[in-house]
């Protein structure tokens, strides 16, 4: 085995030159340094794609010589699954951005990242719909959902997908989009990258010159009349409005609340829309200016670092109410250290209206999205480890009561198979049928998990045993 791959990875460095790299060479490094920090075997290899030649390469090389197989795009993944112990295809050196003014599109390549498009479509005050933050890889992103501050106004990430080019388990490259391969289309909304190698994709664009934004900071003592008062301004509020809100600890150990809104209607309204934000308690620092929707993703970067662990958690709520506002407080009354944090994303609007069958995504209807983070320097503390782990786990159960089934399919894990199934809802059995057809020997395992995985054939890479496939 050792032989085949050693005898694999030459050939394909052959094929690629400079383009392959091992444990030991200069480029491995910053190859392997992703948000968070991967634990376990690193890659045996990684190889530089920059054409979809290369990616059916290197798809290739996995196969003929058994490696697990995975896929870096931004590489941002609380999971760590842009890296596996085997062959890499990292997509980061595809940035290209091309945009389309006059069609109000843009041609996005697979490696990019939301801070690579906004650079784009700023100066044409344009915006894509992104998370919110632009460190995040766009295509694993839209792949798996996206919710973010232009949600209410325009949906997901996902729902402004027009098509995709995508290199196949079987070497094939084929356009997904509403006429050409319309399942795989539909199963890539949703379904993240368990059916191929998205290596450009083409996004709606919508006209937005300025956001009106700003992260606001209140008095952790004040949190829960601050949140109470936030829910009570999304209730109300217009689609062009958006509320992210949370705790994190600050500079002196002790947590804060925050608020993040984001009006991306009239710039006339903007002012009146966004200023009960600023009276919602004794306001501590943070401002609302006028920017561009680029320059609003940049709130959170400070907060991702790379070479950190990360431990997170999510559920679904139906909406912020008394009862859940109380579980995030008591939870982060609780914390065991600085990295530990909890945000909301908001689900509304044009996101809600949206069937539930025309995309892959399981969940069509109002509901808050909770994001439970716990980060920290990875000392090999056994004990530090365990200490957010559990903290983790006892902040999720603090919401057990509100809970919807199921959860984001972007921040579970493939172990809990329950929540997997029902987050995708009704599109579970179309979905497992989409990857038996377009993957039936699952080499794209590591993508984010679908439903019913222990019905596909292999829920790992196959061993020697296991005749390959043809490739095409």
């Amino acid at each position: 085995m050792t032989d085949l791959v050693a005898k694999t990875l030459r050939g394909l460095d052959e094929q690629l030159p400079g383009q392959v790299s091992t444990p030991g060479s200069y480029r491995y490094p910053k190859a392997t340094a992703i948000w968070p920090k991967r634990v376990g075997n690193m890659p045996r290899a990684v190889v530089h794609c920059f054409t979809p030649r290369d990616v059916q390469l290197s798809i290739r090389a996995a196969r003929d010589c058994y490696l697990p197989l995975s896929v870096r795009g931004g590489g941002h993944d609380w999971m760590g699954r842009a890296l596996c112990d085997g062959l890499v295809i990292d997509l980061s050196g595809m940035t290209s951005v091309l945009v389309d003014a006059n069609s109000q599109t843009a041609s996005i390549s697979g490696g990019a990242r939301a801070a690579d498009l906004v650079a784009v479509t700023d100066q044409l005050k344009l915006a894509a719909v992104t998370g919110s933050v632009g460190a995040v890889g766009i295509t694993g992103l839209t792949l798996g959902g996206g919710y973010g501050p232009l949600i209410a106004r325009f949906g997901l990430a996902l729902d402004n997908l027009a098509g995709a080019e995508v290199v196949l388990a079987d070497g094939r490259i084929v356009v997904a989009d509403s006429d050409n391969e319309p399942e795989l289309f539909w199963a890539l909304r949703g379904g993240g990258g368990n059916f191929g190698v998205v290596t450009k994709m083409r996004h709606r664009l919508h006209s937005m010159p300025l956001v009106r934004s700003g992260l606001l900071f209140y008095p952790f003592s004040e949190a829960k009349a601050v949140f109470e008062r936030c829910a009570e301004i999304a209730a109300f509020a217009p689609e062009s409005l958006t509320a992210q809100i949370g705790c994190v600890v600050g500079a002196d150990g002790a947590p804060m609340a925050f608020v993040w809104p984001t009006w991306c209607g009239s710039a006339s309204e903007g002012e009146k829309r966004v200023t009960p934000f600023l009276k919602l308690g004794t306001l501590l620092a943070g401002t609302l200016d006028m920017k561009s929707y680029g320059s609003s993703l940049t709130a959170f970067d400070p907060y991702l670092v790379n070479g950190q662990r990360v431990f997170m958690e999510t559920c679904w709520l139906l909406a912020l109410e008394a009862t859940s506002i109380d579980a995030l407080i008591q939870s982060m009354e609780k914390t065991v250290s600085p990295g530990c944090a909890i945000f909301t994303h908001e689900f509304r609007g044009a996101a809600s209206r949206v069937p539930i069958e025309a995309t892959a995504f399981g969940l069509r209807r109002d509901h808050v999205l909770i994001e439970i983070l716990a980060t920290f320097v990875d000392r090999s503390d056994l004990a530090e480890e365990e200490r957010h782990r559990q903290w983790i786990q006892t902040a999720l159960n603090a919401f057990a009561t509100v809970a919807l089934p199921g959860g984001y399919p972007q921040f579970l894990a493939s172990a809990d198979r329950v929540r997997v199934a029902n987050s995708y809802g009704p599109n579970a059995e179309r979905l497992i049928a989409a990857k038996s057809h377009y993957d039936p020997d699952n080499v794209f395992f590591s993508a984010i998990p679908l439903p019913s995985a222990g019905l596909l054939k292999s829920k790992e890479p196959r061993t020697t045993k296991q005749k390959p496939q043809p490739f095409g």
